[in-house]
């Protein structure tokens, strides 16, 4: 049955097609004959009816480099009686502005499905809904002291510190052991955030790669390792860093298999899950997780077809 799907995204004029993964989910309902349309956060407007309404314009897409999209013009469309499905594709940051369009998408839950589902997408930040499964991640420590950074480094040596709510790899710092410019550090994030910060030990198997793992309805559908640049340690592929193929060891299959049915419980359709040395959890991605492009590459599946594949199951 064909759908109609509102993304909401990033203009679509900036997209990065070469390994985008919103452009690749575009692309696949695209060729089951669905109808897209993009939206922008910034539209919703809950009317006085209580109904849920966004400027939306239908867009078409191609992979070509330069002219990848063509758009029509905007127009006002209830998003609850329009719109099958809406897809929250627009990146973070994960602020007062995210938050505020996860309470509006969730007035329409009985009408569209939205994926992810907002509710969940709320309550599970990348960095702290990972804090339910400590028993896979390394020491961690949130804070906004200094002081408990060095008693905690007082144990386990040099320190990553990172934005709670960060994402990309951005201002993610590395602290020697030593503790230099620890405090000058934390008085630029203290005045940066008002949230606390993470702090984890610096594991030096992060020069072997970060993996990503992608999760679809809980189920393991691929994953890729992204090995830092030249002179970095984040392996983000926004930072530089280099994708190539791999598969999972036995800790990271335990770790899937004990995050999945609770993933697919909370109609997180679309997850990324970060592992550091094949072994330690550092983060669940759900608010617009990437990768499916790299991992479909490498291993000639179709993840974004395999998502819509559950996206059509759960609106049947």
């Amino acid at each position: 049955m064909p759908l109609k799907i509102a993304v909401q995204m990033d203009p679509i004029e900036s997209v990065n097609i070469a390994g985008d993964s919103s452009f690749a989910l575009m692309e696949a309902a695209q060729a089951r004959g669905h109808t897209i349309y993009e939206y922008h956060v910034e539209s919703l407007t809950l009317d006085a009816d209580d109904r849920l309404m966004a400027e939306c314009a239908p867009v078409t897409v191609q992979r070509v480099e330069g002219d990848h999209f063509t758009k029509g013009a905007y127009e006002r469309l209830d998003l609850g009686r329009d719109i099958d499905v809406i897809l929250m594709r627009q990146d973070p940051p994960f602020d007062m502005g995210y938050i505020t369009a996860t309470h509006l998408l969730d007035r329409i839950a009985d009408e569209t499905l939205v994926v992810n589902n907002p509710t969940s997408v709320r309550n599970a930040p990348e960095k702290v809904m990972v804090l339910d499964y400590r028993e896979f991640m390394p020491p961690t420590l949130i804070t906004r002291s200094s002081d408990e950074v060095k008693h905690f480094m007082a144990e386990h040596g040099a320190v990553v510190v990172k934005p709670i709510h960060g994402n990309g790899g951005k201002a993610i710092f590395r602290v020697p052991e030593s503790g230099d410019n620890l405090t000058a550090l934390f008085e630029v994030f203290n005045q940066t955030w008002p949230e606390p910060h993470m702090v984890q030990p610096f594991l030096p198997e992060v020069s072997e790669g970060d993996k990503r793992i992608v999760l679809i309805d809980g189920e393991v559908a691929g994953a890729i390792n992204r090995i830092p640049g030249e002179g970095e340690f984040r392996s983000n592929l926004a930072m530089g860093g280099s994708a190539e193929k791999t598969g999972l060891t036995p800790r990271e299959e335990e770790i899937c298999a004990a995050m999945g049915p609770e993933l697919k419980r909370l109609g997180l359709t679309f997850v990324g899950i970060d592992v550091i040395g094949g072994k330690w959890l550092t983060e669940i991605n759900v608010t617009s997780p990437t990768g499916i492009v790299a991992i479909s590459n490498f291993d000639g599946t179709d993840l974004a077809g395999m998502i819509w594949d559950a996206i059509e199951g759960r609106v049947a």
